[in-house]
């Protein structure tokens, strides 16, 4: 027979006075001078009896309640729960205090490990490196904003998803610390696969973390190029500018004498200022890249500054495709210089000029994109379509798309020039960063 614990305690406490009820109603009985004295004896003895068990039950059980309720309140993870009767020098009161102080602890820690979660997870979100964890299954886990900005999608609909359904498969099985050449959402460059594996729940996972080395070896090339520009421009300037000036010295001290058998000398002095100065031109576009100075961000509209373009000459034509407007923090200037290069060279590449291009601005949730689209004949060199001075266009100064992505990486964004997939073209893709407001 089961008995509850409170209904075993009242039994032992109606046992444990039995004895002492049975003695004080039989001397009730004996010596109770008439009948109602001796009844009204045995029922308060007997009230008396069973109402001090009830009693003992009430007081033992009602604590318990309490504790079980503390304890519930700690395992469902409620730790603001507190008992009131936390008495020292008082055995159950210092059980409630206990339970007490284990709630606080637990609060605390618990507050600290929130903390810490959101400390990493902030910490996840602003490397520029992306970072993707995948369980037992190969399903993806976790995705920094790096992460999906590589593969040009959006967190929530990557999380949840098998590593072949996001084309990443072939990163999963490459060694750690590997550097190749891959390609990422239409993004091609060199990345280092780095891989370490962690326990979560009891389940292993696998951490990716990818670096793109594509931008950092930019940079050391790009400063090379500054750092030969810098020193090239200024020895030929030096050399140019006594040149040019003799040159032009001479030509007048010809004219005073009005020697007719100097008509080729001076014809030949005019030559040599004429390319002495073409050339000085030509040192100078080139320096721009030596000399681009840090943008000045301020909001932007994109529509208006797309309109505004498109409504010059030279790009009359050319369909602008916005069904919102968007601001993005950038230096006006400076984006529009960018801009003006990529419809350049898209005009030019398509056979009907402007009528053959079209610029379709978009967004994510971090970033606005403009593509660039043309009709031309494509890309035949991509390797070389951002080193300084190459150039397949007959009087390129080969300076237009580099000096565009040093504008847009000086944004924080990327530049990408590729041919397209939907018919013969090229389309350049340009990202800068435009978190949404929260």
């Amino acid at each position: 027979m089961n008995i509850a614990f409170q209904n075993r305690l009242a039994l032992i406490a109606l046992g444990a006075g039995l004895p002492a009820t049975a003695i004080a109603i039989w001397a009730a009985l004996r010596h109770a001078p008439t009948l109602e004295l001796r009844v009204i004896s045995v029922v308060a003895l007997l009230g008396l009896w069973i109402g001090g068990a009830l009693a003992l039950r009430y007081r033992f059980v009602f604590p318990m309640q309490t504790l079980a309720n503390l304890v519930e309140a700690v395992r469902s993870g409620d730790y603001t729960l507190r008992g009131r009767r936390a008495r020292p020098g008082d055995t159950l009161g210092e059980v409630v205090g206990e339970i007490n102080k284990l709630g606080e602890t637990l609060q605390r820690q618990r507050l600290e490990s929130l903390e810490a979660t959101a400390l990493v997870q902030t910490v996840l979100e602003e490397l520029d490196i992306a970072v993707l964890a995948f369980d037992d299954q190969l399903r993806l886990r976790l995705a920094n904003r790096a992460a999906a900005d590589l593969m040009r999608r959006s967190s929530e609909s990557m999380l949840g998803r098998m590593a072949h359904e996001l084309g990443l498969e072939d990163l999963l099985a490459r060694e750690s610390n590997a550097v190749a050449f891959m390609t990422f959402g239409g993004r091609s460059g060199r990345f280092e696969v780095r891989k370490t594996s962690f326990r979560q729940g009891g389940v292993p996972h696998t951490l990716v973390m990818v670096s793109d080395l594509s931008r950092a070896l930019r940079e050391e090339e790009r400063r090379a190029w500054q750092r030969l520009i810098r020193v090239v421009g200024h020895e030929i300037n030096n050399s140019l500018a006594p040149i040019k000036s003799l040159a032009g010295t001479l030509k007048d001290m010809l004219r005073r004498q009005k020697d007719p058998c100097d008509a080729d000398v001076l014809d030949g002095l005019s030559l040599m200022g004429d390319r002495a100065d073409s050339l000085s031109k030509f040192v100078a576009t080139y320096s721009q890249l030596a000399r681009l100075p840090a943008p000045s961000r301020a909001p932007v509209s994109l529509s208006a500054l797309l309109h505004r373009l498109v409504a010059l000459p030279a790009y009359t034509g050319v369909r602008v495709v916005a069904p919102f407007d968007l601001e993005v923090p950038a230096d006006a200037g400076q984006l529009e210089q960018a801009l003006i290069n990529l419809l350049k060279n898209a005009v030019e590449a398509s056979a009907r000029g402007a009528a053959d291009v079209e610029v379709v601005v978009g967004r994510t949730r971090d970033s606005v994109s403009i593509e660039i689209r043309d009709c031309g004949p494509g890309i035949a060199n991509p390797d070389n379509l951002f080193v300084p001075f190459f150039t397949t266009k007959p009087g390129g100064s080969g300076i237009g798309l580099a000096l565009s992505r040093q504008i847009v990486e000086a944004h924080g964004g990327t530049l990408s020039v590729e041919n397209r997939a939907d018919r013969t073209g090229a389309v350049a893709r340009l990202l800068l960063p435009a978190p949404l407001e929260s």
